[in-house]
């Protein structure tokens, strides 16, 4: 969750640890971090609405996957140290959490309270085995099956340009829903087409291109969804199915 650390207001491509008096010397250089055109703080629109679409990213994918999530405190309402990935030595607003966060960013805690109410209600992102590819005892579905843009082609591993990651994960038992989920990492918009699932219809969960409450959908407020849905660029997009 080290991409946090930098998400919103503050967000840098390089370390900035000019404060702990080691001539930006100390810490890691590779911070793997985009800035989104501006470094650190700024008032452009649309850069700030990139980086709390990017923060929502990193939050589903986390709450998406299989094994432990880990989040470090301050992350669910984008606590920043301004660029300084080596912030041990500074006891001071620097790490200190401001609580006041909470409510400046209350449409990012939001997401993340119902990002985890999400993974609770599906026992499939908590599976004590690996994924196989196969169907688990007792259904048709596989466990997990990888997508194209159309759900009839599978995905090519061996695509080197492609940026787009489709999958459909089926629940565990008869009472818990399919997910299907669309990683779009591309810099470009894509129309993809939902699997048929039969007896079942897909609703949006998530969306993290659309700007709060629109970004995650609570289950009693889902609504159901057509055979295809267009997904913004670098977003990440969440179906729930339901019997229909």
């Amino acid at each position: 969750m080290t991409v946090l650390r930098y998400t919103i207001y503050l967000v840098t491509t390089f370390k900035h640890n000019e404060a702990n008096g080691e001539n930006n010397r100390d810490g890691c250089n590779n911070n793997l971090s985009f800035n989104c055109g501006f470094e650190g703080e700024t008032e452009h629109q649309e850069t700030l609405r990139l980086r709390r679409q990017l923060a929502k990213n990193v939050f589903t994918i986390l709450l998406l996957s299989q094994g432990v999530p880990m989040l470090l405190a301050g992350d669910e309402f984008l606590h920043t140290q301004r660029g300084n990935n080596n912030g041990y030595c500074q006891d001071n607003e620097l790490s200190w959490l401001n609580w006041q966060m909470v409510e400046a960013n209350a449409d990012i805690f939001r997401f993340v309270q119902l990002m985890i109410a999400l993974r609770k209600r599906h026992p499939t992102l908590m599976r004590r085995r690996f994924l196989t590819g196969m169907p688990d005892e007792g259904k048709t579905l596989k466990d997990i099956t990888w997508h194209d843009a159309t759900p009839e082609r599978e995905l090519n591993w061996y695509d080197s340009d492609n940026r787009t990651l489709i999958f459909t994960l089926a629940g565990l038992d008869e009472d818990e829903p399919d997910l299907h989920v669309v990683l779009n990492m591309d810099d470009g918009e894509k129309t993809i087409a939902l699997p048929e699932i039969s007896g079942k219809q897909w609703c949006l969960a998530v969306d993290t291109a659309k700007a709060s409450p629109f970004d995650i959908v609570p289950v009693e407020q889902q609504t159901p969804v057509t055979a295809s849905y267009r997904v913004s660029l670098k977003s990440v997009i969440v179906f729930e199915n339901r019997i229909r």
